[in-house]
């Protein structure tokens, strides 16, 4: 488990643009029941979190179609509800940092860490605004 102290700046780079916290399974679940579009983005300490998947996060909100429901789980941090995330995310192995857009509680876009790795975050967030086209 990484301390808070270290971990409360890279998760404020998502709730600062509108991302809620989950910390327990229920949290994931009930985000997960809510109708419409979910983002859920598996943050974490790693640099390509940093310079890829955080922001590209964000500047893929710069859209006119957006999910409904923004939220984040931290990995090595907030257990319980990264596993309960990422059963959620099944066939996709478990990585991070990783995104998956889910419509009426179904996964119907996936962004795992080799998508993320070594990728610009503008190309992460195009990727992210194509799928928020077709499904949101």
């Amino acid at each position: 488990m990484y301390p808070p102290e270290l971990v409360k700046p890279m998760r404020e780079d998502l709730t600062r643009v509108g991302f809620s916290e989950l910390y327990t399974a229920n949290d994931v679940e009930e985000a997960l029941k809510k109708e419409g579009t979910t983002l859920v983005v598996v943050n974490s300490v790693c640099g390509c979190a940093a310079a890829n998947a955080r922001p590209g996060a964000a500047m893929s909100l710069d859209n006119s179609k957006k999910p409904d429901h923004l939220v984040t789980v931290f990995a090595g941090v907030d257990r319980e509800a990264v596993d309960t995330a990422r059963a959620n995310m099944v066939p996709f192995p478990p990585s991070s940092p990783s995104m998956a857009l889910f419509k009426n509680g179904e996964l119907v876009h996936m962004l795992e860490r080799h998508h993320i790795e070594g990728r610009p975050a503008q190309m992460i967030a195009e990727n992210l605004k194509g799928a928020y086209n077709e499904y949101c």
